[in-house]
């Protein structure tokens, strides 16, 4: 039985050069193709993190040398790394569907995402983006351009941004539109561009959305039947790196809440996963979501493999 599918590909799967994410998602590209081979309609979501922080950091280099007028503003570096991110992934998705003779057109939306100015997060900025810097050149670019600046883990001093939960995604109908016309649809990249929304209209607001909670609220809003966040393990643990760990199977959003709970996943990795993953789950009944590597994406859909959280 056929599916409607979003699936979360992690930044840093992506590559750290442009060649390099050319020669990644050719492989990455294999893998979603098979699941649209048997029929399902896929949604693809992708984080950032490394894409838009190079992004940053050259930009924010050639302001200090002079080299240009201004560094860009960070909701733009957002959009630069969703359009050259989804420029690759579509053309290596194009050309594997078309070497599997298989006529289906292939898209990316550069999306924004709504977030609210009330979110605590804007009180607390703790996301690092961008250029390191010593305590002097930190408090200097904090007085003129008011960044908050932190010391990062002995390495120099680093911008910190918020990073809010989303509610709501501005292209979502656009989305829907190309995905019930039979595109492969490619949004939400690194959690889409953070932005305001006032009487109507909306502006860009500097932070970092988490991907998994993008991806979450895309595929709450196409009702997709299964959401599948790919990380860097097959399965989920608990006790992870410890003697008695162990790799779980099927939990329902309870089961996976107590455990988050207990502290089992580590912030920033695993946690945020569990997280989105439990929010689908919860959402309405009969969604499924599957946290598992790319290449078990395929079996774990089947029930063989990876970490299923589901009612």
């Amino acid at each position: 039985m056929s599916k409607k599918i979003v699936i979360a590909l992690g930044g840093n799967a992506l590559g750290n050069t442009a060649t390099e994410q050319l020669e990644l998602v050719a492989n990455t590209a294999k893998a979603i193709v098979d699941l649209i081979a048997e029929g399902n309609e896929v949604v693809i979501a992708h984080g950032n993190g490394p894409q838009v922080g190079m992004i940053n950091l050259g930009l924010s280099t050639a302001a200090e040398s002079g080299a240009i007028k201004a560094d860009m503003p960070f909701p733009e570096c957002g959009a630069m790394s969703e359009g050259y991110i989804g420029y690759h992934l579509q053309q290596a998705i194009g050309n594997e569907l078309v070497s599997r003779g298989m006529n289906k057109p292939v898209a990316t939306i550069v999306t924004q995402t709504v977030v609210s100015e009330d979110d605590p997060a804007f009180q607390n900025p703790t996301k690092p983006v961008g250029a390191f810097y010593d305590k002097e050149t930190a408090e200097r670019i904090a007085a003129e351009k008011g960044f908050t600046m932190v010391e990062d883990a002995g390495r120099g001093y680093r911008r910190v941004v918020p990073s809010p939960k989303p509610f709501d995604i501005v292209e979502a109908a656009s989305i829907k539109t190309l995905v019930d016309a039979g595109n492969v649809v490619i949004a939400v990249g690194g959690g889409g561009i953070p932005v305001i929304r006032k009487d109507g209209m909306v502006s860009g607001t500097p932070a970092v959305i988490d991907k998994d909670f993008g991806s979450e609220l895309l595929a709450e809003l196409l009702d997709a039947d299964m959401l599948i966040i790919l990380t860097a393990v097959e399965k989920v643990a608990i006790n992870f790196n410890k003697p008695d760990q162990k790799g779980l199977d099927d939990l329902t959003p309870a089961e996976a809440s107590e455990y988050i709970a207990q502290n089992q996943f580590a912030k920033g990795s695993m946690l945020p996963k569990v997280q989105a993953a439990v929010k689908f789950a919860e959402s309405k009944p009969g969604r499924t979501a599957l946290i598992t590597l790319l290449e078990k994406a395929k079996d774990g859909i089947a029930g063989k493999t990876g970490t299923r959280i589901h009612q």
